[in-house]
C-alpha cells in the first residue's frame, strides 16, 4: 500500500464511477427499488470511498479492515458526527455485502466496523413551576366538565406517579385478577404491569388522588362494559395516541412554550424526586427500571439543575468573557 488514506471530506470526487459502483447502484435502484433520493446519497457516499482508494492506492476490493478503521478515525477527527459516520458505513457495508455476493470479495472490510458512539441526548423535562403550572392548569371553561376531570387526572397521575403511557392507558377502575393494574384509593397506592411484566407499586400523590376521585364521580356516565379507568365519550378504553394528542393541547391551552408528552412528564417527575431527595435508588425503584444505570441519566439532569441555581444566585458565579457553570459537562 502506498500513500496514506486521505480524510474522507476533503477527498474529491472521481470523474467517472467505478464500474463496480455503477452495477450496484443499478442494483439497489431496479431489484431493491430504493427512492432515487437514496440512491444519490449511496452514490456519493461511494464517491469518497473510491477518492479514498485512490489516495490509498487499493482498489475497491483490496480494500481491508484496516484501511476502513483509519477513514473513520480521519472523518471522526474531522468533526463529522457519529451518525453521518454511522450512514456511510451503512452504505460502504451494503455495497462490500453486494459484492461478496458478487464472488469478488472474500469478507466485508466493513462487517465489524462501528460509527464513535455518539452520546445520547438527556431526557427533556419540564422546571417545577412548568410542571405544576401544567398540573394546576383548570381548563379553559369550554370543555365538558367530564373531558376536563378525565383529563385532569391523567396529567396529575403521569406527573405525581412517573407512569409510562402503556402503565396509564393499562389501568382499570377495579382491582381484579385481570386487570394490568388499578388505584388503591384508600391506601393511596398505583399498582401497574411495567416493562417485562414486572409489577409494581407506586405512591400516589393527594392531589393526583383528589382528581382520580373527581374523575371517577363523572366517569359513570360514560362507563359501559369497559373495565378501563380512562375511557373516552363511547365507553372504551384510551389508546397512548388519544392522550398524547390530549396532553399536547392541554399543555399549550396551560400557557406552557414547548408541547408535552406523557415521557416527558415521566422524566420530570424522576427528576424533580431526584432534585429533593438525592435517592437514585429509590427513583429507580419507583420508575420501575431493571437497571441503575438506566436511572443515573438523571443524575445529569440534576447537575444542570444545580448549575443553573448556582449561575442565578451566585455573585461569583461567572467571570467576563467565561461560559456559564450550567453549561459545562459534570
Amino acid at each position: 500500500m502506498t500513500g496514506q488514506p486521505a480524510a474522507t471530506d476533503g477527498a474529491a470526487a472521481l470523474p467517472e464511477a467505478d464500474p463496480l459502483v455503477e452495477r450496484y447502484l443499478e442494483h439497489v435502484r431496479v431489484e431493491k427499488r430504493l427512492a432515487q433520493r437514496t440512491v444519490e446519497l449511496y452514490a456519493l457516499d461511494l464517491q469518497k470511498l473510491e477518492a479514498n482508494c485512490r489516495q490509498a492506492g487499493v482498489t475497491l476490493v483490496q480494500v481491508q479492515n484496516i484501511h476502513m478503521r483509519r477513514w473513520v478515525a480521519q472523518m471522526h477527527s474531522g468533526g463529522r458526527s457519529g451518525r453521518g459516520i454511522a450512514l456511510i458505513l451503512s452504505g460502504w457495508r451494503g455495497f462490500y455485502t453486494w459484492l461478496g455476493r458478487e464472488g469478488l470479495v472474500t469478507s466485508n472490510p466493513v462487517q465489524d466496523l462501528r460509527a464513535p458512539k455518539v452520546a445520547k441526548p438527556l431526557p427533556k423535562a419540564l422546571s417545577v413551576d412548568e410542571a405544576v403550572q401544567l398540573a394546576a392548569y383548570q381548563g379553559d371553561g369550554e370543555a365538558e366538565p367530564a373531558l376536563e376531570a378525565r383529563d385532569r387526572c391523567i396529567t396529575e397521575l403521569l406527573y405525581g406517579c412517573g407512569l409510562r403511557i402503556g402503565e396509564l392507558t393499562g389501568l382499570d377502575a377495579q382491582a381484579s385478577s385481570q386487570a394490568r393494574g388499578w388505584i388503591d384509593l384508600q391506601a393511596g397506592e398505583a399498582h401497574v404491569l411495567g416493562k417485562g411484566s414486572k409489577r409494581r407499586s407506586v405512591p400516589v400523590g393527594g392531589k393526583a388522588l383528589e382528581a382520580l376521585r373527581d374523575w371517577l364521580v363523572v366517569r359513570s356516565a360514560w362507563a359501559k362494559e369497559d373495565a378501563a379507568l380512562f375511557i373516552n365519550q363511547r365507553g372504551t378504553r384510551l389508546t397512548p395516541q388519544h392522550i398524547r394528542v390530549r396532553l399536547k393541547q392541554r399543555s399549550l391551552q396551560a400557557g406552557l412554550a414547548t408541547p408535552v408528552h406523557p415521557h416527558m412528564l415521566r422524566h420530570s417527575f424522576a427528576s424533580h424526586v431526584l432534585q429533593s431527595s438525592g435517592d437514585l435508588r429509590a427513583v429507580q425503584e419507583l420508575l420501575g427500571h431493571a437497571n441503575i444505570t438506566t436511572t443515573q441519566v438523571y443524575t445529569r439532569l440534576d447537575f444542570q439543575h444545580l448549575a443553573k441555581v448556582y449561575d442565578a444566585a451566585h455573585p461569583r458565579a461567572t467571570l467576563a468573557g467565561s461560559k456559564p457553570a450550567g453549561k459545562t459537562k459534570p
